[in-house]
């Protein structure tokens, strides 16, 4: 087993190395079968992993010949077979395996949202545990690769530097432990690069106040900091910068056509710390951030299925970043497994986080000091997020005259059953001035749940399965396409961003805002389709964020500051009279 396993690995990393594979000429219903299989194999890693080992070395093999075959789901085959491997403690196979999915994640690193970093240091612990002292340099050596010009601390790097010098000592390599030591030394004397927007740094610092029951793992690399084993509701902040070269939708990554091989702040978007707080000091330090800010306003980020807590970090980031937010970002995060394969895993642990997710919705209100409050879930979050609403609202005992806790709730493209999602709305309701539902007929993880549930509808699936009910105000978002396994359309397209920011900004019905369309449905509810090139959206971004710091409430303020904002005639004409329909006179 293990000799036919190495060589169809090594055939699969030689195969890959000939050119990228195409996710966009996969048929979708050979990525809705790769799902299922993966799945399966999941499932039965826990019973029989010898045997899973065995179909996951035919997957492997068939992928390796397939050029249309979907990368995302040929490195998940890797990361499982290293995670199979190291419960077997096959130390050297599993540190192979991970090494082969390192270099696999390098490679298509535009098309993955994976991390290498925490591949090579996986990889490394595996070789080290199998005395495999130059299968374990050879790793960190890929860590220190992507660490360098990545906007991380020296010190973690001086750290993986120090480590490999150990390993050269148990080599009884005296020279290169003494030039690996004064590496080390030497990156700790760099200065870590530090800016806020504008300053000339060349990125902008945000930070993203953080809850999590995902586990820590024990290491120090802000990437890799939690893992996806269930753990007590932790605290803290990440920071994360933007570079100023960002597009707005955008999460911007080393591309190795453009010769880059790892992060940079001032091309990349980089998760560069977290800092873990106690409960009494995150609330704390919370409402000094809340009160620092023009209007004390935040907004909580859920993210869904298959993200780590790094992607999340960043997706939140980029949403306060790209609507010009003025509040403060905060992020709930989850045990997501951060694979394809832990669909099934995700949707068990997902109910867990909703009562946690639950309790902490409450002390946002109650403690964070903002006077509004929005929620955006996405996707599997969406469980997690109803649940969690429906619990608060029968604690609440709602009446008729009290104030909504939340201005905005925002469900995007969510993975819950449409007649239980609908079934929970009136309860969920008077918690908020307003309910969004960001819909797709192209989510293609929407589709393949949907599959897996039964052919149950999803409540985030769109076209004639557009969910019509009064609570709540659904837009199809269909002409915005699909992006496959991301299914993130809500916030990697600018239209949709706009739409968002304009939502957050003023409450706006969708009948005022820019691109929506009615569509009757045959219940007779109406519900709303967007309309692709009718919003000069970048623009719009930039002046709605303009006028919310100049505190601009009204349609004549609005007129007298787009004459500063926009200064082309031709660029106004278009603009200003999607912002002016946002405001009353």
């Amino acid at each position: 087993m293990r000799a036919r396993f190495v060589v169809a690995l090594i055939f699969f990393s030689f195969a890959a190395s000939f050119g990228p594979v195409s996710a966009q000429s996969t048929p979708d219903t050979a990525v809705e079968i790769d799902l299922l299989a993966l799945a399966r194999i999941d499932l039965l890693a826990a019973s029989d992993p010898v045997k899973a080992l065995d179909e996951i070395d035919q997957l492997l093999a068939q992928g390796a010949a397939d050029r249309t075959a979907d990368p995302r789901v040929l490195l998940d085959l890797q990361r499982m077979a290293g995670d199979i491997l190291i419960r077997l403690g096959r130390w050297q196979d599993a540190g192979q395996v991970l090494a082969v999915a390192a270099r696999y994640a390098v490679r298509y690193r535009d098309l993955l949202n994976a991390d290498p970093a925490d591949l090579w240091a996986r990889s490394a612990d595996a070789q080290e545990k199998a005395g495999n002292w130059r299968g374990a340099i050879d790793a960190l050596e890929g860590l220190v690769a992507e660490q360098r010009d990545g906007g991380l601390p020296s010190e973690a790097i001086a750290n993986t530097l120090d480590r490999m010098a150990g390993i050269a000592e148990n080599m009884n390599d005296a020279q290169r432990a003494d030039m690996l030591r004064a590496d080390a030394a030497l990156a700790r004397q760099v200065s870590d690069p530090s800016g806020t927007r504008g300053d000339g740094t060349g990125f902008t610092r945000v930070e993203v106040f953080y809850a999590t029951d995902r586990a820590r793992t024990g290491s120090a690399d802000p990437a890799n900091y939690y893992g996806y084993d269930r753990g007590i509701l932790d605290y803290g902040m990440a920071e994360v910068t933007v570079p100023e070269s960002h597009v707005p939708g955008a999460i911007e990554k080393p591309s190795i056509w453009h010769l880059e091989f790892s992060p940079s702040p001032t091309k990349h978007v980089v998760l560069r710390s977290i800092m873990p707080a106690e409960k009494d000091e995150f609330f704390a330090n919370l409402r000094s951030r809340v009160e620092a800010r023009a209007q004390k306003e935040a907004f909580i980020f859920i993210h869904g299925y298959n993200v780590s807590f790094a992607s999340a970090a960043k997706r939140a980031a980029q949403l306060a970043y790209d609507m010009n937010f003025v509040g403060v970002p905060i992020l709930y995060s989850w045990p997501s497994r951060d694979s394809t394969a832990g669909y099934m895993a995700d949707a068990a642990v997902v109910q867990l986080s909703a009562r946690r997710l639950s309790r902490f919705l409450g002390d946002v209100v109650a403690q964070s000091g903002a006077t509004t409050v929005h929620i955006i879930a996405h996707s599997m979050g969406n469980r997690a997020l109803t649940e969690a609403l429906e619990l608060m609202s029968l604690r609440r005992q709602q009446t008729v005259d009290m104030a909504p806790p939340f201005d905005q709730i925002v469900f995007a493209a969510p993975d819950v059953d449409a007649g239980l999602f609908a079934e929970m709305l009136p309860t969920i309701r008077p918690l908020a001035r307003r309910l969004t539902l960001y819909a797709s007929e192209n989510d293609w993880a929407l589709v393949t749940s949907r599959h897996l549930h039964g052919d149950a509808p999803r409540a985030g699936q769109g076209g004639p399965d557009t969910l019509a009910v009064t609570q709540i105000d659904s837009l199809d978002m269909s002409e915005l396409g699909d992006d496959m396994l991301a299914h993130g359309y809500f916030a990697s397209d600018r239209s949709a961003l706009v739409d968002l920011a304009a939502l957050f900004w003023r409450n706006v019905d969708p009948a005022n805002r820019c691109g929506l369309e009615k569509a009757r449905h045959e219940s007779g509810v109406s519900t709303w389709r967007y309309v692709p090139g009718t919003c000069p959206d970048t623009a719009i971004l930039a002046a709605i964020g303009q006028l919310q710091e100049l505190g601009v409430t009204t349609k004549s303020e609005a007129h007298d500051a787009l004459k500063r904002i926009v200064p082309n005639a031709d660029l106004s004409q278009r603009v200003e009279p999607v912002l002016l329909r946002l405001l009353p006179p």
